[in-house]
């Protein structure tokens, strides 16, 4: 928590200086290819009074081997202690939103998202066998507030609830159920089952050829879901860094730090002893995470205003709590259309 408020501090003081310093008012400009954060960035730009925009998302991400804190480890380790163990996780998400500004300081956003996800897993006799959840994830309502845009340099707040429509009860057929179905851990669930807050603290800032950001954001959790546990807070801290390559082309690169909880309660349907998943003592966790991606965008025509992204991101560090899939590649395309 330290960190977080030293990097709000720092946020502020550079937007404060950015305002104090300079008797210019040339505005921030979000009509160019890199006027949009990578595709990854959410809730990274505001509109002006009376502007809307829809958009769309796919992230595609996978698990697989395992970590033990910051180390690599082996599926004989986690079948040590467990049963069963995981040893693949590709997950599927699909993400529509929309964009309204009722003023040139507001805006409000309203995201709605589709998951599909499968696990495939190795049994401590040598067994394998995969299961499947999908199905609509939680919903996320959230306005932002601009303090500033001048000199180039813009900061927005924002303040967001994540409503629990998603389930939390999902289940599958195992070896040991057929043809009975269980209910799956905790990272085969497609919600959160709470009422859960979405602060952000954005900066931008743009030259002709040039733009950078940083944008801090945390979930915070708050009581327990119907199965008597809540997921833990995230915190993460991203930065990126664009050129501009040509009036439809920008480059960015990014680097993220994102801190993770542990999951609080436990889920009184879960064997915590027969797969590594089901152990609450096995969540959360501190990441490092990188990415490259580029942004296209239509500046003049028909299709004014329409975008298209895409970003390559992968972890540069990972420390789990116990032991966990370990995080690998991360492939978002998105196209956003404002009008």
């Amino acid at each position: 928590m330290k960190h977080i408020l030293a990097a709000i501090v720092m946020m502020a003081t550079l937007a404060l200086y950015a305002q104090e310093t300079t008797d210019s008012i040339q505005k921030w400009s979000a009509g160019r290819p890199d006027g949009h954060a990578p595709i990854s960035v959410m809730g990274d730009h505001m509109h002006g009074k009376g502007e809307w925009m829809l958009s769309y998302r796919y992230m595609y991400m996978n698990m697989g081997d395992l970590k033990q804190g910051s180390d690599d480890a082996s599926f004989a380790d986690a079948l040590e202690d467990y049963m069963v163990t995981p040893t693949e996780m590709p997950m599927n998400m699909h993400m529509v939103g929309a964009m309204y500004a009722p003023s040139d300081k507001i805006t409000i956003m309203a995201m709605f998202n589709y998951l599909s996800k499968e696990m495939d897993h190795l049994t401590r006799m040598g067994g394998t066998f995969i299961t499947e959840s999908n199905g609509f994830g939680d919903i996320q309502l959230s306005g932002m507030y601009r303090f500033f845009n001048r000199n180039r340099q813009s900061v927005h707040a924002q303040v967001g609830v994540s409503i629990p429509t998603g389930s939390i009860t999902e289940s599958d057929v195992i070896p040991a159920s057929a043809p009975n179905e269980v209910e799956l851990p905790y990272p085969m669930q497609i919600g959160s089952g709470t009422f859960d807050t979405n602060l952000a603290l954005t900066y931008l800032g743009q030259t002709d050829q040039i733009s950078w950001g940083g944008q801090l954001r945390a979930i915070l959790r708050f009581g327990e879901n119907d199965r008597d546990f809540r997921y833990g807070n995230r915190q993460n801290l991203t930065g990126w860094f664009a050129v501009k390559a040509a009036d439809w082309l920008s480059f960015s690169t990014r680097l993220e730090a994102l801190v993770v909880g542990e999951i609080d309660g436990a889920d009184p349907n879960l064997n915590p002893m027969m797969v590594i998943t089901a152990d609450t003592a096995n969540s959360g966790g501190n990441f490092l995470n990188g990415g490259l991606g580029f942004n296209v965008y239509i500046p003049k025509g028909a299709l004014k205003n329409l975008r298209f992204g895409f970003e390559f991101a992968t972890p540069l560090y990972q420390d789990v709590n116990g032991i966990q899939l370990k995080q690998k590649e991360t492939l978002t395309f998105g196209t956003q259309y404002a009008f």
